[in-house]
């Protein structure tokens, strides 16, 4: 019967979790087409140190060292993980254990010795992020669903650490008792002596009652958690690592060139462009007004952002009190994605855009229109606080960069919808006139001339 249950309860998981992780690629590649290609030998580096490394992490080295307890502790629970996966398919019990002997021991108590770590840290990332407030996670943008989810994620590890402590030390008593069913596991650094310290006097029977508890209890939590990664911040679990391989190589402050301007400017200049004028007779739409004119690679940062807020802690407009916050801006990329992905799966034609008076019969990406944008959630304020100093772009740990969807919507805003604040106009007037961004009264270039 347990193995039918665990089957099922597998199967299921597998399927749910398919289909969000499905929805979530789709949405994910709502996105422009942009070529992240080359130079893989610096990608993979980059994985390594900062994905598999947490290199940037230890930029802040109190978080850094209880989330290495955490992280570290994950991985290794995943060889534990399978043994879980084997034994409730085939109604075995401890199938590494004859077969590894010592070596088993050693993962196992390695096991114990981090997950114990975890719970510490589990209790320092609830104190800081409850009682302590530490400032930049208790930001406005977290109230709600943010900051319960931050919670879920951590009383769901407490109940993880409980399941194998709970598993592993009633099987220890249960090994002296039954050596038969139970293989044995070696003296384990905790469970062999808080096993018989709390289980000891136990009946056998309540014995292997309290040992499928806490198995039971321990695959439900990762069932959960899989089931409920899609919905939650911690997907950067799984996402942190495509997401820095195609992190951007060039230097920081090197910002993507836009071909149509290129090309007019070359052309006042009398260069010759490589960029073919349009002939379509229509304007082009520069910068990005909605998650489709956003590159792929963009919406990818918005669904691997952590919500760690290290990119607003630093923030100069942030810290001064204007509106903008990086890692909002990142969680609204993600909101509207997840809008806009819903409701294009939905295939309500009260989205669709018609053309022509073409009478439309699917609902596609490239028909849709909600009569929303990313403007809707992202105010003009907010943007055009942004000094495009790059500390949010070095300061995040799994290499998202929050600048260039800011410089992409600045680029519609002003180029495509010819508005701006204000106090930017004399500075274009400047630019344009005497390609400079003070106003002078002569050409920037004039003193070269008298030279």
């Amino acid at each position: 019967m347990q193995q039918i249950i665990f089957i099922l309860l597998f199967g299921i998981t597998s399927f749910f979790a398919y289909r969000q992780f499905s929805k979530i690629y789709r949405n994910i590649m709502l996105g422009k087409a942009t070529d992240r290609s080359g130079d893989s030998a610096a990608r993979w580096q980059n994985v390594v140190l900062v994905a598999f490394g947490q290199k940037k992490m230890f930029k802040n080295w109190i978080p850094a060292i209880f989330h290495l307890f955490i992280y570290v502790a994950f991985l290794f629970t995943q060889i534990e993980l399978i043994e879980i996966i084997i034994d409730g398919v085939f109604g075995v019990h401890r199938f590494f254990a004859p077969f590894l002997g010592g070596l088993y021991t050693l993962i196992i108590s390695s096991i114990e010795v981090l997950s114990l770590l975890a719970l510490v840290a589990t209790f320092v990332f609830l104190y800081r992020r409850n009682l302590l407030k530490v400032p930049r996670l208790v930001k406005s943008e977290l109230n709600g669903w943010p900051k319960l989810d931050a919670n879920i994620i951590l009383i769901g590890e407490l109940l993880l650490v409980t399941g194998i402590f709970t598993m592993n030390g009633a099987d220890s008593v249960l090994q002296w008792i039954d050596p038969t069913h139970y293989p044995s596991t070696g003296s384990l650094a905790i469970s062999s002596w808080v096993g018989p310290a709390v289980f000891g006097g136990m009946e056998p029977e309540s014995l292997m009652l309290t040992e499928r508890i806490g198995w039971w209890l321990h695959l439900m939590v990762v069932l959960g958690f899989i089931t409920y990664l899609p919905y939650s911040k911690h997907l950067h679990i799984f996402l942190a690592f495509p997401n820095v391989y195609f992190s951007k190589l060039t230097s920081r402050g090197e910002m993507e060139n836009m071909p149509e301007i290129m090309h007019e400017v070359k052309s006042m200049l009398g260069i010759e462009s490589d960029v073919p004028p349009s002939t379509d007779g229509e304007l082009p739409e520069f910068g990005a007004k909605d998650i489709f004119d956003l590159s792929w690679a963009n919406i990818l940062n918005a669904y691997t952002c952590t919500e760690c807020g290290r990119c607003s802690a630093v923030c100069p407009a942030n810290i001064t009190g204007k509106k903008l916050s990086p890692r909002k801006i990142m969680m609204d990329i993600r909101d509207r994605a997840e809008e806009v992905g819903k409701n294009i799966a939905s295939g309500d034609l009260k989205y669709a855009k018609t053309k022509d008076n073409t009478e439309i019969k699917t609902l596609t990406a490239d028909n849709y229109d909600d009569g929303k944008s990313l403007f809707d959630y992202i105010s003009r304020e907010e943007l055009h606080a942004c000094t495009t100093c790059n500390a949010c772009v070095e300061a995040c740990p799994v290499m998202i960069d929050p600048l260039e969807p800011i410089l992409k919507m600045r680029r519609y805003e002003i180029l495509t919808e010819s508005a701006g604040p204000p106090d930017w106009t004399p500075m274009f007037t400047a630019m344009e006139n005497g390609g400079c961004v003070w106003q002078m009264p002569v050409e920037r270039e004039a003193w070269r001339e008298e030279i």
